[in-house]
């Protein structure tokens, strides 16, 4: 005998390749007005060519570690609250409406005000070629600091100023705390030494890793070199002018021992060029990040000096 079934409500079948929600976002230009829009994911993927996987660390909503990541065409910042992308013409803010970034976007602002923000910028305004290569205007000297090099170095700033500002306020708090359970070892006093722990050790561990990627990115000059982005889009556009004028010499009649000659000693350019690119000088960067090594290795010293009394506390009783 067969049983009647009661019909049953199947779930609504997750559409394949449906749009993903679109996320906030904050635009600032190296040059121009900022403005604010909601993106989607693959929009997003479009303009700065990450994969899905990096923009995932940058959603709120999920706790990824801080890091730091140079791609080809973007830098990707996560630290703390700072979440954002870097391109060689613009920032891409997430999640703006945060109150704990108002202070990093005033900074921000600030420092893309000053004199040299304004200076006409490589990534963004046609280079001259004029056959001498010294007329290219490489970024990276000493006259003008790269847009993206700006941005990086407020994240950091902003970060290492409220680790820094988190522990001091640790630190009032604990040494009185432990000068207390010295002095009368009480439930309370014991309760309130143990939440001062927890969170040192919580502090300690997102300052160690964010001292830790500084220190990853100083020891590879790869990794360095991938975050030279306006560098990378000179060279792109140098290398693109460069076939257009080859292909346009080349459709000329030309005698073939000239040809020949021409051709090798674009080879030679072309080489010196591509090993300039290999090879890049790193050196603007990895100054700045050892500044910001040396402030987060100070502020994770004086967080292993407060645990090193909680230690010698718990020796002595």
């Amino acid at each position: 005998r067969m049983e009647r079934r009661q019909p049953q409500t199947a779930p609504a079948p997750r559409r394949k390749g449906a749009p993903a929600a679109s996320q906030e976002w904050l635009v600032v230009p190296a040059a121009g007005e900022e403005s604010t829009g909601e993106f989607g994911r693959h929009r997003i993927m479009e303009i700065t060519g990450l994969p899905a996987r990096d923009l995932r660390m940058l959603d709120p909503q999920l706790s990824y570690p801080s890091t730091i990541l140079g791609r080809d065409r973007a830098v990707v910042v996560n630290l703390e609250h700072v979440k954002a992308i870097v391109t060689a013409a613009e920032v891409l803010v997430r999640d703006p409406g945060n109150p704990r970034l108002r202070p990093f976007l005033q900074e921000l602002h600030a420092r893309l005000a000053l004199p040299d923000a304004s200076t006409t910028n490589p990534a963004t305004d046609d280079m001259e070629l004029g056959g001498d290569q010294g007329n290219v205007p490489m970024p990276g000297s000493a006259k003008i600091q790269p847009f993206e090099f700006k941005v990086l170095e407020v994240c950091l700033e902003h970060t290492c100023k409220c680790m820094e500002s988190e522990t001091l306020a640790l630190e009032k708090e604990a040494y009185p705390a432990l000068d207390k359970l010295t002095s009368k070892v009480s439930t309370l006093n014991l309760e309130h030494v143990r939440q001062i722990k927890s969170r040192l050790v919580e502090l300690t561990g997102r300052v160690q890793k964010v001292r830790d990627d500084i220190e990853q990115l100083v020891d590879d000059d790869t990794d360095m070199s991938e975050m030279y982005l306006t560098r990378k889009l000179a060279f792109q556009r140098v290398d693109e002018s460069s076939v257009k004028l080859d292909s346009n010499k080349h459709a000329s009649p030309d005698h073939e021992d000239e040809k020949e000659e021409e051709d090798s000693g674009d080879d030679i350019e072309s080489s010196h060029a591509s090993s300039a690119f290999v090879k890049p000088d790193v050196e603007e960067l990895e100054m700045l990040l050892e500044a910001y090594f040396v402030q987060f290795d100070g502020t994770l010293n004086k967080l292993c000096h407060v645990r090193m009394s909680h230690l010698l506390l718990q020796i002595r009783n």
